[in-house]
């Protein structure tokens, strides 16, 4: 096989943007055990990396992802739904703004996955489709949760019933993605509002990030990392002297603790 289609995950990092691809061209870039398994790791070091302000998740060529490779699920008993789970879990906790860019088939393990990043922009034409129901397979209690909570019951239970595919335009009338795109301008628009991202205050994300997926304990601490971070002032400041503001308070690993859903 040529090393350019073999499965896997490839990463770049450039400009405060940490691009995650996933790439299995032989089978519409399903996610094989190995890339299950490998996703977690490459997250937590793309954490560690202080030059990493903003995550994008994208497929590479014409296809998001088409879901799970279908030898991992010969994996013994759950084990393949275990690799999937965790994943998800590892890019929802991820510390900083995720950003999904979709074109193509998004199915599957592939709308798991999306559906865990904070933000989903979609290539119109791009089709969306959550298949357990295809396969008599018991979607994961957390992963039914996250998608209620992205679309609402009624939308959930029409995709988990039917697994039937749905388009740009009801996805986005149901909350599943943010934004649609015309055909060749999804690159640009994904690369320009992570580079605002980028841009502002990682105090003010990491907090809105933990309080919008529903942790109630922290107050406090975010009041403190606010007094202590020096960043308000510099928004202040920025803002009367029209300038960029220089933001200092960096999410670094166990600083910010996301709950992950």
């Amino acid at each position: 096989m040529d090393p350019r289609e073999q499965a896997r995950l490839v990463h770049t990092v450039a400009d405060g943007v940490a691009t995650v691809v996933i790439s299995n061209s032989a089978k519409r870039n399903a996610m094989s055990a190995d890339m299950w398994r490998s996703l977690p790791g490459l997250l937590e070091r793309l954490a560690a990396d202080p030059a990493v302000r903003v995550l994008v998740l994208t497929g590479a060529g014409d296809t998001f992802c088409a879901g799970a490779d279908i030898t991992s699920l010969r994996e013994p008993g759950s084990r393949a739904q275990e690799l999937a789970v965790r994943a998800e879990e590892a890019l929802a906790a991820f510390p900083r703004p995720t950003l999904a860019a979709v074109r193509g088939y998004c199915v599957g393990g592939g709308s798991q996955l999306a559906a865990a990043c904070d933000l989903r922009f979609a290539e119109e034409g791009a089709s969306f489709g959550v298949t357990p129901a295809k396969l008599g397979i018991v979607y994961a209690a957390s992963s039914t949760r996250r998608l209620v909570a992205l679309v609402g019951p009624a939308a959930a239970k029409f995709l988990l019933f039917s697994g039937e595919l749905i388009g740009t335009e009801r996805a986005l009338r149901t909350g599943l993605v943010d934004e649609v795109l015309p055909t060749g301008g999804l690159d640009a628009r994904v690369l320009a509002f992570a580079q605002v991202l980028a841009s502002r205050s990682q105090l003010t994300q990491a907090a809105a990030k933990e309080f919008a997926d529903g942790r109630e304990d922290r107050d406090a601490y975010w009041a403190e990392q606010a007094r202590g971070s020096g960043d308000t002032a510099e928004g202040v400041a920025a803002f009367m002297e029209r300038r960029t503001p220089r933001f200092s308070w960096v999410t670094g690993p166990g600083r910010a603790a996301s709950t992950g859903g």
